[in-house]
């Protein structure tokens, strides 16, 4: 058992097998850590968020060692899910040849199995399913592909699953299915809880899109989208009149979702949206509108004060210009408008009050990657405003130094917890030259491009395992993925270092175009030196 750091915030527990990363969830979740604030287990590993001000990583590490390495077997469950497969997937023909197999061998053998739910993770409702046929295993892609569709059946590893919903990865398509596994509207949401058990059923034609219920309980109504016809809200409140880009509704995000596969997603800058907030007397965990790269034009419903920050967009109401640093009034039917940003990426803006919104499992922030949350604006949408008390607002506050597309950041990392996968000069690459943010990045990921790639010196298939905001995930094209606010919750790809708490926000600014330098810290070292005195 092998405690690593796994940036400022978190620990990731390497055991031996399956079992014993069950078996340490179970009783960490069954008696919780003092500072510990969420347990998300993989196929060999257990990742600990903490709370720094709590505890330790080396004080967390002595708590783990100390836990029980088995457990009782689950008894059995129920007859197994059946859920019917077209096995026409792209990889099923390259699957076949790399076990020796014909494709119709290969099918057999995937229906013969009963699965087990090990674990779930990397998307809301994907389950990685053990107990396949071992003939069965092979590596994932060498290079993930963008986008994977819904429905689609694959393999990698020890592991079977099912895509939920589309997104990128990298594990090999066998077929597709038309099962729904992710529903806000069912409790759990998660058709696949682990200890269940599956089957997968061979047909040459899908029925149609079905939602298979659960049986659980009642399903919890949460609604997925505000929108709202512009005739709808009778109140004050803001009106979408274009959107040039990407705007989402982002609060905190969610807490202790990562079991049901969903990352805490919320604002990619969190100190932008406190302050943004606080300008306007919200609390600092109200909902605002995230806009990327500026474009959007909105207009007052009622006599309301805004407020930005983040991005520096040029601000302007009916035409005049208006300071960016502080709330502003606005009166019933001006125009608002946030122009491209000269620096930076996401821009906030607050409406004093909030928004009247209902939350989807806690938080009203929208998940790209997880489809969970309100629907991106569009024009015509109507926001009305929540008209909860505000409290006073605070005097001017300047806004951080944010990069424009020609400069270079710097930003502070903490390597580990795979960096012994890395030769010592792929950690001086890391490093020692700068980084491009792609154009490809979005709110799950920045890609990072440099003249140099990432050698790996460890071979083979890293398995599954806990991943988190600000990690910088290396598939083995050697160029660094930096996890970002709606990051899969489990991945395969080793990670380096992850990037340091203090400066996250930083980095999630940096413009397409522009260029990260790493500086390798070890605030772990710092924080234990601290302690002892």
């Amino acid at each position: 058992m092998r405690a690593l750091r796994a940036g400022t915030d978190a620990v990731l527990v390497d055991v031996a097998d399956l079992e014993t990363a069950l078996a340490l969830t179970s009783s960490l979740r069954d008696q919780l850590p003092d500072g510990v604030v969420e347990v998300i287990p993989a196929a060999r590993t257990v990742l600990l968020r903490f709370d720094p001000t709590v505890t330790t990583a080396r004080r967390l590490a002595d708590e783990v060692r100390s836990r029980p390495r088995g457990r009782d077997a689950p008894p059995p469950a129920s007859e197994p899910l059946e859920i019917p497969v077209v096995y026409d997937g792209a990889d099923l023909t390259e699957v076949a040849q790399w076990c020796g197999l014909s494709p119709a061998d290969v099918v057999a053998r995937h229906t013969q199995a009963v699965y087990t739910v090990a674990f779930t993770g990397f998307a809301p409702g994907f389950a990685y399913l053990s107990g396949g046929d071992p003939v069965l295993r092979v590596p994932r892609r060498a290079s993930p592909r963008t986008s994977i569709p819904a429905g689609s059946v694959a393999i990698a590893g020890e592991f079977s699953g099912v895509y939920p919903r589309s997104s990128p990865g990298g594990w090999r398509l066998l077929g597709r299915t038309d099962v729904d596994l992710f529903d806000v509207d069912r409790d759990p949401p998660a058709l696949l809880q682990p200890g269940g058990r599956v089957r997968f059923v061979a047909v040459e034609e899908l029925p149609g899109r079905r939602v298979i219920a659960t049986g659980l309980g009642p399903a919890s109504r949460w609604r997925t989208a505000d929108r709202q016809a512009s005739g709808d809200v009778p109140g004050p409140g803001l009106e979408v009149t274009a959107v040039a880009g990407q705007a989402l509704l982002q609060d905190l995000g969610r807490d202790g979702v990562a079991r049901l596969g969903l990352a805490s997603s919320g604002a990619m800058d969190r100190g932008a949206l406190r302050r943004a907030n606080r300008r306007v007397g919200n609390p600092p965990q109200a909902a605002a509108i995230e806009v990327a790269l500026g474009g959007l034009t909105l207009r007052a419903r009622g006599d309301l004060v805004v407020a930005v920050a983040g991005a520096r967009v040029p601000l302007t109401v009916e035409g005049r210009q208006v300071p960016s640093d502080r709330a502003v009034a606005v009166d019933d039917g001006e125009e608002i408008r946030l122009g491209p940003p000269e620096t930076g990426v996401y821009t906030y803006l607050a409406l004093r009050g909030g928004f009247d919104l209902s939350p989807v499992l806690g938080s009203a922030a929208r998940d790209v990657l997880a489809a969970v949350g309100p629907e991106p604006l569009a024009a015509g949408d109507v926001l009305a405003a929540g008209g909860r008390r505000a409290d006073a607002v605070p005097l001017p506050e300047p806004e951080p130094v944010l990069p424009g597309t020609h400069e270079t950041t710097t930003v502070d990392v903490v390597l580990g917890p795979r960096a012994d996968w890395f030769s010592s000069g792929a950690l001086a690459v890391l490093t020692g030259q700068t980084w491009t943010v792609l154009p490809e990045s979005n709110r799950i990921g920045r890609r990072l491009t440099g003249e140099r790639a990432l050698t790996r010196v460890a071979e083979g298939e890293l398995a599954s395992e806990p991943t988190g905001r600000g990690a910088l995930q290396v598939p083995p094209e050697g160029r660094p993925v930096l996890l970002a606010a709606d990051h899969p919750v489990t991945g395969g790809y080793p990670v380096i270092a992850h990037v340091a708490a203090h400066d996250l926000d930083l980095a999630m600014q940096v413009p397409p175009g522009a260029s990260i330098r790493f500086r390798a810290v070890d605030l772990a070292q710092d924080a234990e030196a601290e302690e002892e005195r």
